[in-house]
């Protein structure tokens, strides 16, 4: 990363000012607010589904193959975004899958069946995926232009938007019904992408904004295609620990610990506090260490502290162990799919993306079995092997680059 350690972009008339142009500082601003819109709408969302269940009348198994459809959407309708953005740009896509996120979030309470609630959930999902496919390749051009590794801080916003979602969801929840609540994230989610998206329409990151010495992104094909998959991987194995911790962690605590239902709810708010804490230092450790050293110490911290956080015989070491693994995961993801995006653009981005929140698709309902298989402690090392996995898979691919004329 010899490049990305300065802010150095090319402005007419004054050759290697260190001066970002101004454009790219409201585009940077702009993507940030999209990043933590997006954190803030799926946290308002999680925040109801128990009330969203006893509307439905569903059983825990309906419920779960209906949240699916979350994933499932996203998952399977990843890869058209990425086509959308090569033809017609990122900030566009991005713009618009804001407006369909914003519209979606406000129709599973008005479902009354798991059925309806899982069809709705479906269109939620690709909307989300959208969302994210466009602002992450957004971010990729960014980051380019800037050349500074600044895509932790758009993942940042993403983590502070959804514990804030959170907060507020739950001091809102006794008070509003989940059609008011929802339909409230969906005015500010509209008022928000009304706002911010003009801003962000009229500054594209143009292929003079781009450097030199970074290359274009090509298509998936051959080695492309194989360096692509690889940070994928990486990205699955972040998405998997972040899933289980969501899913898992409070009831390890409480299942396993005998720890206070407050206590062990606090387990992955503490986990989610040092992600972002993470994110918001990543810039800062991408510079000095570099992105190869960033995901190699990134999963091994993340398996380190997973191991103590499943393993550990009190409920305090435990919560330890999940502020630790927070740190470690906080970075791979952002990284990977960065890595993704410079390869092969928008496509890459969809690629590694889909790969990812397939981990999150596969961590919670995998980790069920292995609990009910062994253990819950057991099951969740699991997390610590994948992540130990990561730093491997990073090491293996530090000099990764797609052959030239592709």
């Amino acid at each position: 990363m010899p490049h990305l350690n300065k802010l150095r972009t090319a402005v007419p008339g004054v050759p290697g000012e260190n001066i970002a142009p101004a454009s790219l500082a409201r585009a940077r601003t702009a993507l940030t607010v999209f990043f933590a819109l997006d954190g803030f709408v799926f946290a308002g969302w999680v925040v109801r589904i128990p009330a969203i269940k006893e509307q439905t009348g569903s059983s825990a198994s309906d419920l779960g193959l209906a949240l699916l459809g979350v994933s499932a959407g996203a998952v399977v309708t990843m890869t058209l975004p990425g086509r959308l953005c090569r033809r017609f740009g990122s900030h566009p896509v991005t713009v618009v899958s804001a407006v369909l996120l914003a519209l979606s979030i406000a129709l599973p309470p008005l479902t009354h069946s798991a059925a309806a609630l899982g069809l709705v959930l479906l269109v939620f999902g690709a909307a989300y995926g959208g969302i994210n496919v466009a602002m992450n390749s957004a971010a990729v051009d960014l980051v380019a232009a800037l050349r500074r590794p600044v895509m932790p801080s758009f993942h940042a916003a993403f983590s502070l938007g959804g514990m804030i979602g959170a907060g507020l969801g739950g001091l809102v929840a006794g008070g509003l019904s989940p059609t008011a609540h929802l339909l409230a994230l969906t005015a500010i989610g509209l008022l928000v992408t009304a706002v911010a998206g003009p801003v962000l329409l009229p500054h594209p990151v143009t292929v003079t904004e781009r450097t030199a010495a970074t290359p274009r992104p090509r298509r998936l094909e051959g080695r492309t295609r194989q360096l692509v998959v690889l940070f994928g991987v990486i990205a699955l194995c972040t998405a998997y620990g972040e899933g289980a911790m969501a899913d898992w962690g409070a009831l390890h605590l409480e299942q396993d610990l005998h720890a206070h239902p407050g206590i062990a709810a606090a387990g992955y708010a503490l986990f989610a506090l040092t992600m972002t804490a993470g994110r918001l230092s990543g810039t800062a450790m991408l510079q000095r260490l570099g992105q190869t050293r960033t995901l190699v110490a990134g999963g091994t911290t993340a398996a380190a502290g997973m191991l103590l956080g499943a393993l550990a015989p009190t409920v305090w070491l435990a919560l330890l162990g999940f502020a630790v693994t927070g740190l470690g995961l906080a970075n791979i993801f952002p990284v990977a799919v960065a890595r993704a995006g410079a390869l092969a653009g928008p496509g890459g981005v969809a690629a590694a993306s889909t790969l990812g929140y397939g981990g999150m698709l596969l961590g919670p309902p995998a980790i069920g079995f292995i609990a009910d298989w062994f253990s819950l402690p057991v099951a969740l090392t699991t997390v610590a092997a994948l992540a130990g996995g990561a730093a491997l898979i990073g090491y293996a691919a530090r000099n990764a680059s797609a052959p030239q004329g592709t």
